[in-house]
């Protein structure tokens, strides 16, 4: 009776945050990336094994809540070191993370990184923002800064 006790109070005290993980192709992730948006796409490729990218997702998933006119993307890059989704599910709830999260299930990442951006050299993190209206674009490789999103976001709506 305690087990179960003990298993109920443990569900109910660390509820799973997450939403699903979606996994994606090149083809139809390239449809995101061009498709018209009302919003402010701020897409975060990263892995659950990179250091800095684990240390900027509070400032994506800060983006995500306070910022209505951002959708932020977290695209995790683990598929071709690890193509088991469940370690990029459960990095997700051990964090928290609430922005949604593509899995993107492709091999050999530089056969197909320039399709995604020609200035991206394949650096992780990597941040690309995107107004689909105007076509605006800014990438940034490396590790994002406090406030720089913010200012990213602002450059390209003018």
């Amino acid at each position: 009776m305690k087990r179960y006790l003990i298993l109920i109070f443990w569900s109910i005290s660390f509820p799973v945050f997450s939403q699903e993980i979606e996994s994606i192709k090149l083809a139809d992730f390239q449809k995101i990336l061009q498709s018209p948006n009302e919003k402010v796409l701020v897409i975060n490729f990263w892995a659950t094994w990179c250091a800095p990218c684990i240390k900027e997702l509070p400032l994506l998933e800060k983006l995500h809540r306070e910022n209505p006119n951002a959708q932020v993307l977290l695209v995790s890059m683990d598929y071709d070191l690890d193509p088991d989704i469940e370690k990029v599910v459960r990095f997700q709830n051990r964090k928290k993370l609430q922005a949604k999260i593509l899995f993107l299930t492709e091999n050999d990442p530089n056969a197909w990184i320039d399709k995604i951006d020609k200035r991206w050299s394949g650096a992780l993190p990597t941040t690309l923002v995107i107004n689909t209206k105007t076509k605006k674009r800014e990438l940034v490789q490396g590790e994002l800064a406090e406030g720089q999103l913010e200012e990213l976001i602002k450059k390209i709506n003018n």
